[in-house]
């Protein structure tokens, strides 16, 4: 779906994490292995609440994912009355921090203190941006986000102005480029194209807004800012006019940034050497979502979702994963993290890629440039 870029590497994560783990457990004399069942729900809620209805007739009681928050919205009922644990890499919607229910987060609320929308305010803001244009995918995860940032933002003196939000399974987006370009347009000539920026909050179909937005000169005049929902996307590379767009109006994009470690080392380099590519900082999450499963599941003996509900957010307090230190909030999701910065560079002639160029630390609320 409109996130398979991430699910392609999430499952490589998986696939590599029950790998040691069974490896493990056969060394430490368990009678039991893990196998990592992999279903492909489009980012489509309704699809994930089916495939979860799915693994519960199989009998398959822990999940990993889903990735979005409009997925997690979706099955959060359904795990809840059925004691199904899902536990997300990626679903960062401030609204889902519930605590007590069948659904832990490896990663921080957009709202969070050291969440996303704190950290791209601060960038935004210390990067001249006085005046923001949102561009919000109208789900859960794109409004939370908006919102969380919009918050921020005013409080640190800026100003967000009228933007637009367009329906998830919109596929063509010509009106909505057109209303963007007019919007711009106002504001760069009341506040100038240096104070002005668009704040692009969506998922791969990036792809298809930016081939749209591309028609209007007025939009190459300011800068572009993304989120994690379109960082690393491959399909952003493969694409020539999204890809010079993207680059023209520079989009650096936000990504919960894991602790470097020989242990993230180890997970990047099987990433590279399966795909091809740099893993985004929620595979590096499942990876610990599988060994803290794991983890959890020999300490109760049994496999029981209750059970390790119960234990998890001990358990994997106790581990330094590929992520780092997972440390849950009383919701059950990740108290704070950094943000890494990234940006589409042309990294030797005619090769392009994803590249590092900042970093914003939660503890100060600031932006460090590489």
């Amino acid at each position: 779906g409109d996130l398979a870029t991430f699910g392609e590497n999430e499952a490589v994560a998986a696939e590599f994490a029950a790998k040691q783990v069974n490896e493990f457990l056969k060394a430490s004399g368990a009678k039991w292995t893990i196998k990592i069942v992999i279903e492909d729900t489009q980012t489509k809620p309704a699809l994930a609440l089916e495939k979860t209805e799915s693994f519960a007739a199989r009998g398959i009681k822990l999940l990993i994912g889903p990735l979005s928050s409009g997925e997690v919205r979706a099955i959060k009922g359904y795990c809840d009355a059925n004691k199904i644990l899902a536990t997300s890499q990626s679903s960062t919607a401030p609204d889902l921090a519930i605590p007590d229910d069948y659904i832990f987060r490896f990663c921080p609320t957009d709202a969070a203190p050291g969440g996303q929308g704190v950290a791209v305010a601060r960038i935004m803001y210390d990067d001249g941006k006085k005046y923001v244009i949102p561009v919000t995918r109208n789900d859960p995860w794109g409004v939370g986000l908006e919102e969380a940032g919009k918050k921020r933002f005013t409080e640190i003196g800026g100003t967000f102005l009228e933007g637009i939000r367009y329906a998830p399974e919109v596929k063509e987006f010509t009106a909505e480029a057109a209303d963007l370009a007019s919007k711009v347009e106002s504001a760069v000539a009341a506040y100038g194209a240096e104070n002005v920026a668009v704040w692009h909050i969506s998922f791969e179909e990036v792809n298809a807004f930016f081939t749209a937005a591309s028609a209007y000169d007025v939009l190459w005049t300011v800068k572009w800012y993304g989120s994690d929902g379109t960082f690393g996307s491959g399909a952003m590379l493969e694409d020539p006019t999204v890809r010079d767009f993207a680059m023209a109006v520079e989009y650096p994009c936000t990504m919960f940034a894991p602790t470097h470690s020989p242990k993230w080392e180890m997970v990047r380099a099987n990433g590279m050497a399966v795909l091809g590519r740099e893993p985004e900082s929620y595979s590096y999450a499942v990876y610990d979502i599988v060994w803290t499963y794991a983890m959890s599941l020999l300490t109760v003996d049994k496999y029981d979702p209750e059970a390790v509900k119960a234990i998890l957010p001990d358990v994997a307090s106790t581990m330094f994963g590929a992520s780092g230190w997972v440390q849950l909030d009383e919701a059950g999701d990740r108290k704070q993290g950094d943000y890494d910065i990234w940006m589409i560079e042309e990294i030797e002639a005619g090769k392009y890629d994803w590249v590092p160029i900042g970093l914003w630390v939660t503890l100060t609320d600031s932006v460090t440039w590489l």
